[in-house]
């Protein structure tokens, strides 16, 4: 689920302007995963722009409200989405607490960093959704620990299929501020892509694995 067309079309503008995001279907980058993509993704940048930070806060605040209603506390997944959480737990006037990708090593070993009871309802904010792998890692720590988690929020999503099928089965449902179709509209409204650039970057989701691979590289696969 996505935030309103308006809101959402305002947060991608934000994300633009700040480079939070940046479009390159001419000169892609590459993933750790090794995709070759036309779209990075940064909302850490974001934090650096008092009125963008506040817009994007407020927008999780209101969405969280409509949707899951009010939460015991929220979480922040490490490491992006720590700062945007502790933004919107202040707003809120929330405890929170944020999980870690995995348990700490020594000390407590502690995967979930603050206090958090059992029976607890959370709402866990994330900065950015691909798969949604390490972001269901959080869920399923909270939900080990005995929270009841309402569901996630994220500022961005690329709007992969696989993603969409982990959330279900996870049954965890998960709103964004905005999301890849919304950010390439708003992209070509701004002239800040053309028609072409349009069509390379809608063809880039369709498969992205192959998106931008030489056709003597995939012959190798």
């Amino acid at each position: 689920m996505i935030k309103n067309d308006e809101s959402a079309l305002k947060v991608a503008e934000f994300l633009l302007q700040v480079k939070a995001v940046k479009l390159q279907p001419n000169k892609p980058y590459t993933w750790a995963s090794g995709w070759k993509s036309p779209i990075y993704c940064d909302n850490r940048v974001t934090l650096s722009f008092p009125q963008v930070r506040t817009y994007i806060r407020q927008q999780f605040v209101d969405a969280i409200m409509e949707k899951f209603g009010k939460p015991d506390v929220i979480a922040g997944v490490a490491s992006g989405g720590i700062a945007q959480g502790a933004l919107v737990a202040q707003e809120m006037g929330l405890p929170f607490v944020y999980v870690r990708s995995e348990a700490k090593k020594h000390g407590l070993t502690n995967m979930i960093e603050g206090i958090i009871e059992k029976g607890q309802s959370v709402v866990v904010i994330e900065d950015l959704i691909s798969t949604g792998g390490s972001s269901l890692k959080a869920v399923e720590a909270l939900r080990e620990a005995g929270c009841k988690v309402k569901g996630m929020a994220a500022i961005f999503t690329y709007g992969f299929k696989t993603a969409n099928d982990n959330f279900k089965k996870a049954k965890c449902e998960l709103i964004t501020l905005s999301n890849y179709d919304t950010m390439i509209a708003q992209a070509l409204q701004s002239s800040y892509i053309n028609e072409k650039d349009l069509l390379s970057l809608k063809t880039w989701r369709e498969n992205p694995a192959e998106w931008g691979v030489a056709p003597t590289e995939k012959k190798k696969k």
